[in-house]
């Protein structure tokens, strides 16, 4: 699977953590025209032409909702909303501290789902 956006989310997490956990299986698939990111065989990442967006938490996506530049995650204009999904702005995406406590509170999330 080769494509900017495989390339593009690849990048951000090489970025937001340099050495990966080796503990947890990472796997990238094509969905609806976008990549998602898999660990553990569970959802937690996505990247498409609508930017990128994390599943988190209830609570952690009650406190980035509260910002108004994150939008909430639809993989077609008038499709249904993800709900479990934010897609954050580029300046978070910058944000190298926040960003890799977004993306590991997104890697727990759907580590959690295993149970």
């Amino acid at each position: 699977m080769k494509n900017s956006y495989l390339d593009e989310l690849q990048d951000l997490l090489t970025r937001a953590h340099p050495e990966p956990d080796a503990a947890h299986r990472l796997e990238f698939k094509n969905l609806f025209g976008a990549v998602a990111g898999y660990v553990n065989g569970h959802i937690f990442i996505s990247c498409g032409k609508f930017g990128l967006a994390l599943r988190l938490p209830p609570g952690v996506l009650d406190n980035v909702f509260q910002e108004a530049d994150v939008q909430r995650l639809r993989y077609f204009p008038k499709g249904h909303i993800k709900k479990q999904y934010a897609v954050l702005p580029e300046r978070i995406l910058q944000d190298r501290g926040r960003l890799r406590k977004l993306i590991d509170d997104s890697v727990e999330y759907a580590l959690d789902a295993e149970d």
